[in-house]
């Protein structure tokens, strides 16, 4: 499964409504740190498939919910369970400590 784009308004029904943990990547087209955890991403979405989804909100084009959550640095990832902010992430970083991280967070 790969990643998949999250919208202000397919927020609630996607990520907060969603049966399993939902990781959002809080990004925007000009952030190169954004760029370079996109393609960790990616991979972690197929490893991690079952067990995590992992989305995508472009903040530029979404900024009701960054809004919200008092996005002020990008990337941010925030981990959801059963429609809660339960675990978060600012900055990029190596596959490898995503992962740990977010295994952690699981």
């Amino acid at each position: 499964m790969a990643t998949f784009a999250v919208t202000d308004a397919s927020f609630q029904s996607d990520v907060l409504d969603a049966e399993t943990p939902v990781l959002v990547d809080f990004w925007a087209d000009w952030c190169g740190p954004c760029k370079m955890i996109a393609p960790a991403l990616e991979e972690l979405s197929e490893e991690l498939a079952g067990r995590v989804t992992i989305a995508k909100m472009d903040i530029m084009e979404n900024p009701e919910v960054p809004g919200k959550m008092g996005v002020q640095s990008i990337p941010y990832l925030v981990l959801f369970k059963d429609g809660q902010p339960t675990a978060n992430m600012r900055g990029a970083a190596p596959k490898g400590q995503l992962k740990s991280w977010l295994e952690g967070a699981l």
